[in-house]
């Protein structure tokens, strides 16, 4: 129960979440500052001793504990080296293994998802499932968010995947194209540190890659070479075609774009910084070469010469040892520490992070009803107790920005109730929703695996878990029957769908083998695993939601996320015509199949006649969407809330529709678009 109500003293800005969105748009403001003499936002680099300016005052809160977020090297070493620890022990290597799951802040987790016998719901993990099909993808409440436990690709999406209604009659189009998110793309590679080649790209679009990058761009740091298993398949299948819905596709092998470390490019240039500059509309960020610092890959936040360069393991999901990987742990640093005039990094002071505090209201002002006026958290003394003391603070004079992942966002705003007057009766509305679109047209991709043993070795389980994908199928005028999909080359053998390799060991003690009868059988089949990858796209769909019930809460009292989530004919079709891709690939490459779908599968249906099993991406988008207009959406495009001038929803649940790419890269181009109408507001605030 809680112990007291603590007021906390104001703050220009309210960041809810240290993930990548949280922590990219807290790098962001803080590289600026506000010249009281001008009455205009700058960046620091423009900063004159001679003048006077006001730091901005930013307070994130973190659901996580405060280990996760001490960004002090010999503190952060200590943490992540806890998590690596955890990872080794567990048993089961899945997203979230190595990470605390407490109690206070509890996470979605693969390991809790279990068929839904309806009418029940299946109360098993943190996810109230009431399905009828379970939700697959988990996320993690830590410092940093679930890009700890991301794979790092980073894939743009297509231009068609804007306008999925007026190409193809389908879901809606978003209220911005690709050419508008163009730019912010090109901040959000530099900010990753994306390693690929834009020349060896290619897409079944009708830009050029020239039109689709941009002349001479190149992404920051060399590609990651592709593993020997991905050559092996692409010496095979490289100019085949497969048929799919009477129509041949011919195959595309691109070797991935990255969010980890190689070497860095010198066609890139310098180093880089994004800053605002002021135009017609109030602020336009660009990214600005700095001519005196040359590009470096951003090692580990404990020690910049650690994880320099990715190392080949196989780990990425559920943790790089090396952080050669990004995550948004760098992010946040760089919005904690500042390069001072002595060219030291120095602490910054004017924005600090409460972690073990659980937000899970927002109040709006009695006097200004459009306006949010107080944040409510309940703030967990340890992880191994459940007391708490209730916090609020006062936000009428805040930016507020609700920059959780798409279960939490929605989450705390449907928890958020007031009351209006209308036509003299009183009328219970909740925060940001008066679309009704809070929560609804929960998206992910659908993950639909095959697998077999290729009649020579391949070698699987070197290098990243995946380092070429197929993009044929991303986009075409099937997308008007079924939905589109991306096929990355897994590099992990059968550990997902079968639990390789120690399934086969079982297998093989079980046959009665031992010794160099052992080996042998073991050095056979591991080295022959070949997994198959499709990432199917799903639509949006108002019936797939988030909402919160009363009955469900977690130990401090807060709603948990009640989950109704179902399939539609148009993801099913294209499982079906994805498998029927497999087949085709898979009998030209002599690879014997083992793939097998069982009505015991957690994620499992039967389509004309034939089943078939999925799991989840851990792409968990479209739960508060952006759009053009009030009435069939919840944010902006610069995802401030319709509803609320103060209060900004950003994250993956601002997305329109999925498409076929990774979503990472894709919500922090926005979420750093997002910074030009924050900073318009600021300046209105503090004149």
């Amino acid at each position: 129960m809680n112990q007291k109500e603590n007021i906390q003293p104001k703050k220009d800005v309210i960041i809810v979440g240290t993930g990548i969105a949280g922590s990219l748009i807290a790098k962001l403001l803080t590289d600026h500052v506000f010249d009281t003499g001008t009455k205009k936002m700058i960046h620091r680099s423009e900063m004159d001793d001679s003048k006077t300016y006001r730091e901005l005052s930013i307070l994130m809160y973190e659901a996580g504990l405060e280990a996760g977020v001490e960004l002090d090297s010999a503190s952060s070493m200590v943490t992540y080296n806890d998590y690596i620890r955890k990872f080794y022990m567990e048993e089961a290597k899945v997203p979230n293994s190595p990470y605390p799951n407490l109690k206070q802040a509890p996470s979605p987790n693969v390991l809790d998802i279990e068929p839904i016998v309806q009418p029940f719901p299946d109360k098993k993990g943190y996810l109230v499932q009431f399905g009828p099909m379970p939700f697959a993808s988990d996320a993690i409440r830590v410092g940093g968010g679930t890009t700890l436990h991301w794979l790092g690709t980073t894939p743009r999406m297509l231009p068609n995947d804007f306008r999925l209604k007026e190409k193809y009659g389908r879901a809606m189009n978003w209220p911005i194209d690709y050419d508008t998110l163009k730019p912010y793309y090109e901040m959000a590679e530099f900010e990753i540190g994306v390693s690929g080649n834009v020349a060896a790209q290619e897409y079944p679009i009708k830009e050029s890659m020239e039109e689709y990058y941009g002349k001479d761009y190149v992404f920051p740091m060399e590609e990651i070479p592709q593993s020997y298993m991905d050559h092996q398949i692409i010496s095979e299948l490289s100019g085949t075609s497969v048929k799919i819905n009477s129509e041949e596709l011919p195959l595309m092998f691109v070797p991935s774009p990255q969010g980890r470390n190689s070497t860095p490019n010198i066609a890139y240039g310098t180093s880089k910084l994004i800053k605002a500059e002021i135009s017609e509309s109030g602020y336009t960020l660009s990214l600005n070469n700095i001519e005196s610092e040359e590009y470096k890959a951003l090692g580990a936040v404990w020690n910049p010469y650690q994880g320099e360069r990715c190392e080949g393991n196989a780990s990425c999901v559920p943790i790089c040892p090396v952080q050669a990987k990004y995550n948004a742990l760098k992010t946040l640093k760089k919005a904690l520490y500042k390069v001072n005039k002595h060219q030291n990094l120095q602490r910054n002071y004017n924005i600090q992070v409460q972690s073990q505090s659980v937000v899970y209201k927002l109040s709006v002002d009695v006097a200004d009803q459009e306006k949010i006026s107080k944040v409510h958290i309940r703030r967990y003394i340890s992880k191994e107790k459940t007391s708490f003391v209730e916090e609020v603070i006062d936000t009428k004079e805040s930016i507020v920005i609700l920059a959780a992942n798409a279960f939490e966002n929605p989450k705390i705003l449907l928890n958020s109730k007031y009351t209006v007057v209308e036509n003299g009766q009183k009328v219970e509305r909740t925060v940001a929703n008066r679309s009704d679109q809070v929560g609804r047209n929960l998206m992910d991709h659908m993950v639909m695996l095959t697998w077999g043993l290729s009649p020579e070795p391949v070698y699987p389980y070197r290098g990243p878990g995946s380092t070429t994908n197929i993009s044929s199928f991303r986009d075409g005028n099937f997308r008007s029957e079924f939905s589109a999909w991306i096929s990355p080359l897994d590099n992990w053998g059968w550990s997902w769908p079968a639990f390789s390799p120690g399934s086969d060991l079982a297998e093989f003690l079980g046959q009665g083998l031992f010794g160099e009868d052992l080996k042998e059988a073991l050095t056979y089949r591991l080295s022959r695993q070949v997994l198959f990858h499709f990432e199917i796209e799903q639509l949006p769909n108002p019936n797939n939601r988030v909402t919160i019930n009363d009955q469900y809460l977690d130990v401090l009292g807060i709603p948990r996320p009640v989950i109704n989530y179902d399939l539609t004919e148009y993801e099913m079709k294209a499982m079906e015509q994805a498998k029927q891709a497999s087949d085709q690939m898979f009998e030209r490459l002599g690879v014997q199949d083992f793939t097998t779908y069982k009505a015991t599968d957690n994620n499992t249906f039967v389509y004309n006649g034939v089943r078939y099993s999925y799991n989840g991406a851990g792409h968990i988008v479209g739960t508060h969407r952006m759009g053009d207009n009030p009435e069939d959406s919840v944010t902006n495009s610069y995802c401030k809330a319709w509803d609320h001038p103060n209060l900004y929803i950003v994250g993956a649940g601002n997305m329109t529709t999925l498409g076929t790419s990774n979503p990472t890269l894709t919500l922090s181009a926005f979420t750093i678009r997002s910074v030009e109408s924050i900073l318009k507001d600021l300046e209105t605030i503090l004149k």
